[in-house]
């Protein structure tokens, strides 16, 4: 998408181009991608109650519903997938029409922060904190909280920055070494950071920690991390 020189870069968004690359798009830009998405459906598996809700906030095209689904075998379960792009959406219904689903999954188009909680053991927000307004966030994630049932979790995956300014050039350094192992170009990785100023916007660890003491969690961990990128957990 961003091989060819351009005078003006627009902001980065999910459309159409983006779903018939994204799978190759987030392999190549997020480390660890597949690892945390994984690991993340067999904590939801695990914390999931029955008759209870899990949400997934940013679902993308489905891959962690998918990879939930496979963990949960033969278990019915209710999730409410939201995403504020059709046509990734519409990418997801297509992939579940291939899936004999033994559960109610409703997808809905719109903006997260939009959703009322209810009723839920498992929220799940992969990469998706991020893209909302930072005066949206410590809303949305009281919302999640008392939405939560005691012992549910909220799984957490981030971008994140370090305000120490030598810590964050050195995480930059070694994510810029990343994508150029995956092949992309400096002229890619300049115009695909030039697509998401201002669009994603990321906080501190510390933020986050910040904020999901605020909301009222007690029980928190980073569970896996690999430089300027973070999975968080939280239990209620």
């Amino acid at each position: 998408m961003f091989k060819e020189k351009k005078d003006l870069v627009p902001p980065f968004e999910f459309n159409e181009k983006v779903v018939h690359v994204f799978d190759d798009m987030i392999t190549r830009s997020v480390p660890l991608y597949k690892e945390c998405v994984r690991r993340q459906a067999q904590l939801a598996a695990g914390f999931y109650q029955k008759g209870t809700r899990i949400y997934d906030l940013g679902c993308s095209h489905g891959n962690f519903g998918m990879q939930f689904h496979h963990n949960m075998k033969e278990t019915a379960f209710n999730m409410v997938a939201v995403d504020s792009s059709q046509p990734m959406l519409d990418q997801y219904q297509k992939r579940l029409k291939k899936k004999e689903f033994n559960t109610s999954l409703s997808l809905v188009c719109d903006f997260v922060e939009n959703i009322p909680i209810a009723n839920a053991s498992v929220v799940v927000l992969n990469l998706t904190l991020q893209f909302i307004s930072p005066d949206k966030r410590d809303g949305l994630i009281q919302s999640i909280y008392q939405g939560l049932n005691p012992g549910g979790i909220l799984l957490l995956t981030e971008k994140v920055i370090h305000d120490t300014v030598d810590i964050d050039l050195l995480q930059q350094k070694f994510y810029r070494k990343f994508k150029r192992e995956n092949g992309y170009s400096d002229l890619e990785i300049s115009q695909k950071r030039d697509a998401l100023e201002d669009v994603l916007v990321p906080d501190t660890l510390e933020q986050h920690r910040d904020r999901l003491m605020l909301a009222g969690f007690t029980k928190m961990d980073t569970w896996l991390k690999w430089f300027n990128f973070a999975a968080m957990l939280a239990v209620k």
